[in-house]
């Protein structure tokens, strides 16, 4: 009587449907974080941490990351997010950049096929670049460039107005940005503003700034 109750159960039990897996992916990857998109639902989780669903993150850096998740180790590397119903979506360009420690968001990009470090500036109406840094990316802004007197916190200062034929940030693209050069060496940082995002979409969320194409 005990062996045939033990086999009932175990009938049942098999019988019985089994918990739907979590879809687990890796949307972002930076050193000692990742983004994690877990059943839907998005967020950024750094090294010893617990995202959406509890999956914990091990290790992380560019190539990928390590995750527990339900109590298995694995690696993921990097994928894309993929549209829900039965015909496929256009797959828009996305990435995403962590903020520093400093509360700011930086990110590589690159001008005309030629690398730049970009500060994310949503205050400033333009990209905006110094002499040196136009004169790497090989622009002659004094010559296609506009002379003008722009409005600065500290006061006004002699630049030319431009346009940029390609800027690029990870994925997306964005022909024709407009772009200002200032005078001097007195700006440090090369600024992304809203020249190049209000031709992307955007977001800050949780410690993470999502641009998208509009695509």
């Amino acid at each position: 009587m005990r062996v045939r109750e033990l086999l009932a159960t175990a009938a049942l039990l098999l019988s019985m449907p089994l918990p739907a897996a979590e879809q687990v992916q890796v949307v972002g990857l930076f050193p000692g974080a990742a983004v994690l998109n877990v059943d839907g639902q998005r967020k950024l989780v750094k090294v010893g941490q617990a995202g959406p669903g509890g999956v914990q993150v091990i290790s992380a850096d560019s190539r990928g990351a390590v995750l527990r998740v339900n109590g298995v180790e694995r690696a993921y590397s990097l994928s894309r997010e993929a549209g829900s119903g039965g015909a496929s979506a256009p797959v828009k360009a996305q990435t995403s950049i962590a903020r520093g420690a400093d509360g700011h968001y930086r990110v590589v990009g690159s001008v005309g096929g030629r690398t730049i470090a970009f500060l994310v500036d949503t205050g400033a109406t333009s990209i905006a670049l110094n002499e040196t840094q136009a004169r790497t990316l090989g622009i002659d802004y004094r010559v296609v460039g506009q002379p003008m007197v722009v409005n600065l916190a500290a006061g006004t200062a002699r630049a030319w107005r431009i346009k940029l034929p390609q800027v690029k940030v990870g994925p997306l693209e964005v022909l024709g940005v407009e772009a200002f050069v200032l005078e001097g060496e007195g700006n440090n940082d090369a600024l992304l503003g809203m020249s190049f995002l209000n031709r992307v979409r955007w977001k800050e969320d949780q410690g993470l700034m999502v641009l998208e194409s509009k695509l």
